[in-house]
C-alpha cells in the first residue's frame, strides 16, 4: 500500500508539473507560425471565402438558414488583416488583438450560431468539426479552448429563441459524440504541437549553452599565454620590442574578455525558455550606468558615442543578472548598427534614457544606425532570426523579450530604415520605492 501511495503522489506531482509548464507558464502564441504572408492569405480567404459560401449555401445548394448581410459582415473581418499597419508588425498588441478577435468572431461564434440556426444538419455538423480543427491551427490551444467554449455558449444563447421553435433537436447524441471527439483531438494536437516546438527549441538552446561553456577552457589558456608573453618581455628584450609584445598581450587578453562576454551572452540566451525566477528591487539608472561602464568596447571612439540621460529614475522588480544581459544585448546591437553605417560614430549617436511613460518606468536604447527594414521588424523577436547576416545567432532579442515579459514588462521597437532604431523597455514600478525626479 505505501508503494501505491508513492506512485499516486508521483503521478500527481508529474501532472501538476505538466499543468504548470504547459498551461500556466508556457508563453502564449496568439498567432501560430506568424508571418506577413500568412496573415494576408488568411485575410484574403476570409474576405472571399465567406462571400463564396454565401452564394453556395444561399443559391447553389440552399440551406435552411443563410443570411447574406451577416456573411458580408463576417467577410469584412478579413480586410484588417490585409492592411499594412496590421500585418507589418506581428508582435504588436494591435495586430494580436485584431487577429484574435477576427478568428473568434468568424470561427467559434459564427459557425456555432449557424449550426444552431440550421438545426444541426449534416452540412453544419461537418462545418463545426472542421471549424474546431482549423481554430486550433490558427491560435494557441489554450486561447482556442477558451474561445470555443465562450463562442458555443454565447451563440446558443443568441440563437436559443429560434432553436426553441424548431421542429427537431439541434444536436443528436451521435453528433455530440463526433463533435466531442473532434474537439478533444484538436486540443491534443494543439497541445502536443506547442510542446514539440518548445522541446526542439529547448534542446537546441541547451546544446548552444554547453558549447559556449566549453569554449572557456581554450580561452583560459589563451589568457595565460598573454601573461606569459608579458613576463618574457621583461627579460633580455629591447624597449621597443618589449612595448610591442606588451601591447600584443594586452590586445590578446582584451579579446579573451570580449569572447567571455559573448559566451555569457550565449549561455543567457540558452536560458530563454527557463529564465531564473529571482526577484530583486532594481534601480534603473544604476543598472544602466553599470552596464555601460562595464561593456567591452572595441575602441575609445565606440565608448565615447554612448550617452546616458536620466530624466527620472525608477525602481522595478526583476532579475538583475537577466536585465543586465538584456541591456548588454541591446547595447551590442546598437553598436553593430552604428558600425554598419559609412560614418564614424560621434558622441550621442547611441543613447540610453531612463524615465517614466504613462505611469510605467521606461528604459530606451536608441541609435542613429542603419535601422531595421519594415518587412523585418515583425520578426526580430523570433528565435534564430537575425538582421545581422551571418553574424548573429538570432537569439539575443528573443531572450530580451522573454526576460522583460517575465518581469511583467514589454519590449517594443520603433525604427525607420537609415534613421536608426529605438528599443523601449516599459516596466511596472515598484510601489514601495517610487522616486522623485533626479535629473543628471
Amino acid at each position: 500500500m505505501p508503494l501505491d501511495r508513492l506512485r499516486f503522489h508521483s503521478a500527481k506531482a508529474r501532472l501538476w508539473r505538466w499543468l504548470l509548464d504547459e498551461v500556466v507558464h508556457a508563453p502564449l502564441e496568439p498567432i501560430l507560425h506568424p508571418s506577413r504572408e500568412r496573415l494576408q492569405w488568411l485575410g484574403t480567404f476570409t474576405l472571399f471565402g465567406h462571400l463564396a459560401f454565401a452564394w453556395i449555401w444561399g443559391v447553389a445548394m440552399p440551406q435552411p438558414y443563410e443570411n447574406v448581410a451577416l456573411r458580408c459582415g463576417i467577410a469584412c473581418l478579413g480586410i484588417p488583416l490585409l492592411l499594412n499597419p496590421i500585418n507589418r508588425d506581428l508582435t504588436s498588441r494591435l495586430t494580436t488583438g485584431v487577429f484574435v478577435a477576427s478568428s473568434w468572431l468568424q470561427l467559434p461564434l459564427f459557425f456555432s450560431w449557424m449550426y444552431w440556426m440550421n438545426n444541426g444538419n449534416a452540412v453544419w455538423f461537418a462545418s463545426m468539426a472542421s471549424m474546431l480543427v482549423i481554430y486550433y491551427h490558427l491560435t494557441d490551444w489554450r486561447l482556442a479552448t477558451l474561445g470555443a467554449v465562450v463562442g458555443i455558449v454565447l451563440s446558443y444563447w443568441l440563437a436559443n429563441p429560434e432553436v426553441a421553435t424548431a421542429h427537431s433537436p439541434a444536436t443528436g447524441s451521435d453528433q455530440l459524440v463526433v463533435l466531442v471527439f473532434a474537439w478533444v483531438s484538436a486540443i491534443l494536437l494543439g497541445a502536443s504541437s506547442a510542446n514539440l516546438r518548445r522541446t526542439r527549441l529547448l534542446n537546441t538552446l541547451s546544446t548552444m549553452g554547453v558549447m559556449a561553456h566549453e569554449l572557456r577552457t581554450p580561452l583560459a589558456t589563451v589568457n595565460l599565454m598573454g601573461d606569459v608573453l608579458r613576463t618574457l618581455a621583461k627579460h633580455d628584450l629591447p624597449e621597443t620590442k618589449r612595448k610591442k609584445i606588451d601591447e600584443l598581450s594586452t590586445r590578446l587578453q582584451s579579446l579573451v574578455r570580449s569572447m567571455n562576454r559573448q559566451i555569457d551572452t550565449q549561455i543567457s540566451n540558452a536560458q530563454l525558455m527557463r529564465l531564473p525566477s529571482e526577484q530583486d528591487a532594481i534601480m534603473a539608472a544604476e543598472l544602466v550606468q553599470e552596464v555601460v561602464s562595464g561593456y567591452p568596447y572595441r575602441s575609445t571612439r565606440e565608448r565615447d558615442c554612448v550617452r546616458i540621460h536620466i530624466q527620472q529614475d525608477f525602481c522595478f522588480v526583476g532579475s538583475r543578472p537577466l536585465f543586465a544581459q538584456v541591456l548588454t544585448n541591446l547595447l551590442k546591437n546598437a553598436l553593430h548598427s552604428l558600425a554598419s553605417t559609412s560614418i564614424a560614430p560621434s558622441p550621442g549617436d547611441l543613447r540610453l534614457e531612463v524615465g517614466l511613460h504613462h505611469g510605467r518606468g521606461r528604459i530606451a536604447v536608441s541609435d542613429d544606425g542603419v535601422g531595421i527594414a519594415h518587412a523585418e521588424q515583425h520578426r526580430i523577436f523570433e528565435p534564430f532570426f537575425s538582421t545581422q547576416r551571418g553574424a548573429g545567432s538570432g537569439l539575443g532579442l528573443t531572450f530580451c523579450k522573454n526576460a522583460v515579459e517575465a518581469a511583467h514588462g514589454t519590449l517594443s521597437v520603433h525604427s525607420e530604415p537609415g534613421l536608426g532604431a529605438v528599443f523601449m523597455i516599459d516596466l511596472p514600478l515598484n510601489a514601495e520605492r517610487i522616486l522623485t525626479t533626479t535629473p543628471l
